[in-house]
């Protein structure tokens, strides 16, 4: 009996011979095999195989612990420089916007001027942040603070003397993880913190204090809001008004260590955490200064700059006591006459400089140095 089949590549109607088990197509000449219908249709081939290939699933892909936001540098490219003396100056306006300040880019003019001229600090080695930069790496956003912070302490070796310098808008937002005593974290306010956020002290701490192996020294110089304790330092010098001081112990109740890795942070502010700072205020529109800043610069340039103790106490008195007489009165050094023209603190301002350290010290009899 023949049993009609369709061709399996073209379906023309094929006569298959009693006992034959495959035919050959006369019109497209391929070749159908035939089962045995009893035992149904063959099984379909498993999914991405053929005689001579098999196909494996590729592996699950690796699971990635998240990485931790404050241990590694920012993707971009630094600046190459480095030497003995290194700094990042920052100096943010945030201009055209509620929240713009005077006298903050003068004040990274200011302390640049100082370092290089008062403590040999060279020019290459400097890294300016401002509003006023035209590469783009060099504006105040927050990638690019991170990666300056990042650039100023990489590679340091025993005997450097680095410094990190904030002039602009500081502020607080809750602490969850036990670190603060007062439950807030302090934070600075990038050019673009609208959009990416702050800088917590956290960061701060990890990327400029921890690092630092011995003999290497960090100076902050932080003019901002909430700025007592922007380095989270384990120790807060208390000092009162007649300039006596005690050291208050700031490590975090969770017992997370925020000292260095064997080397000296030493951090001036421009209040205590719960303060606030001030522009100085605009006689002649030509420019002004950051309060804390110029108090600073003034200490130095006026022979107070012999120990911590003594600028510390010095730059108090100026915030409380300076009024418009002291810029019109030719006391001020050519440093301060060339920057500060029209400048002058306000008097009553409720703000009080602070100084943080990794270790306690007699403040009267350290020397201070750059």
């Amino acid at each position: 009996m023949l049993m009609l089949v369709n061709c399996s590549n073209c379906r023309t109607p094929l006569q298959l011979p009693p006992g034959a088990k495959s035919i050959i197509c006369a019109v497209c000449h391929a070749i159908t095999h035939i089962t045995d219908p009893r035992s149904g249709p063959p099984p379909p081939p498993p999914p991405y195989s053929t005689s001579n290939y098999h196909y494996a699933p590729p592996p699950p892909p690796p699971v990635l612990s998240a990485p931790s936001p404050y241990n590694h540098a920012p993707q971009g490219q630094p600046p190459a420089a480095h030497g003995h003396k290194r700094a990042v100056i920052c100096g943010i306006s945030y201009k055209n916007s509620r929240y713009e300040l005077k006298g903050c880019i003068n004040d990274a003019k200011c302390m640049k001027f100082l370092l290089v001229n008062r403590f040999k600090f060279p020019e290459s080695s400097i890294l300016m942040l401002t509003e006023e930069e035209t590469d783009p790496y060099r504006r105040p956003t927050k990638h690019n603070i991170r990666m300056a912070m990042h650039w100023l302490v990489q590679g340091c070796q025993p005997g450097d003397s680095l410094v990190f310098h904030y002039s602009g808008h500081g502020s607080q937002q809750r602490n969850y993880t036990g670190d603060e005593v007062d439950g807030f974290d302090e934070t600075l306010c990038p050019l673009d913190f609208e959009a990416q956020g702050m800088i917590v002290d956290d960061e701060i701490n990890a990327t400029i204090v921890r690092p630092l192996a011995r003999e290497v020294k960090l100076h902050a110089i932080i003019d901002a809001c909430h700025s007592g304790t922007m380095l989270d330092l384990p120790y807060l010098c208390r000092m009162d008004r007649s300039g006596r001081y005690v050291w208050e112990d700031h490590r975090p109740p969770s017992g997370v260590w925020k000292g260095t890795n064997g080397g000296e942070v030493i951090s001036f502010s421009g209040c205590d955490d719960d303060q606030t700072s001030a522009d100085t205020s605009v006689l002649s529109k030509i420019t002004s200064t950051g309060a804390m800043t110029f108090s600073f610069i003034q200490a130095i340039e006026r022979g107070h700059g012999t120990t911590y103790g003594n600028i510390l106490s010095a730059m108090r008195s100026t915030i409380r006591n300076t009024d418009k007489s002291d810029l019109g009165g030719g006391v001020v050094t050519s440093l301060l006459t060339m920057l500060l023209t029209g400048g002058s603190l306000s008097s009553g301002m409720r703000q009080e400089p602070q100084l943080t350290a990794t270790e306690a010290f007699d403040v009267y009899t350290k020397p201070f140095s750059l």
